[in-house]
């Protein structure tokens, strides 16, 4: 075997294990890919004769690419599982009720109304007085529609 050869699939099995430290400095760039292909090539040309300069040696790097693809997505799966998205949209709020933080009046957007953590500008209908609770019927923008629900705060089942 040809020494350059060696050092060839040396450099690569080198720039490989150095791109998996990067990738575990800093994860989700999606380094360890690439560095898994380089350090197969590499190892694989350190021990094969010529495998550099062979058909084989692109065959070998499609072989590995499409595992290590989908290994390092599932591994990244399991670190950082989807979440629900971390804003709420108006439409996602209607049938939810809330609690009046500041007087509703027909046709403006001046109420408010708290939903779940959430302070919303409201409207509706008829006025609706301070600390009642409402339920919301729809959405338009920045603000959310409401009307009363009849019920008092102690008539609410509480979450917890």
């Amino acid at each position: 075997m040809a020494l350059e050869e060696w050092h060839i699939g040396l450099i690569l099995l080198i720039v490989g294990v150095s791109m998996l430290v990067v990738e575990a400095a800093s994860p989700g760039f999606f380094i360890a890919i690439p560095a898994t292909v380089l350090m197969v090539l590499g190892a694989i040309g350190m021990a094969v004769e010529g495998f550099f300069w062979t058909p084989w040696s692109p065959i070998v790097a499609v072989v590995v690419v499409i595992p290590a693809t989908i290994l390092t997505m599932k591994f990244y799966q399991t670190l950082s599982p989807p979440a629900p998205p971390t804003t709420t949209v108006g439409h996602s709020l209607v049938g939810q009720t809330g609690i009046v933080k500041a007087p509703i009046e027909p046709n403006t957007i001046k109420g408010k109304v708290r939903i779940e953590n959430q302070v919303w500008s409201a409207t509706s209908d008829r006025h609706i007085a301070k600390g009642a609770l409402v339920e919301v019927v729809q959405s338009k923008g920045v603000h959310v529609i409401v009307k009363e629900t009849g019920k008092t705060l102690s008539e609410t089942p509480r979450e917890g």
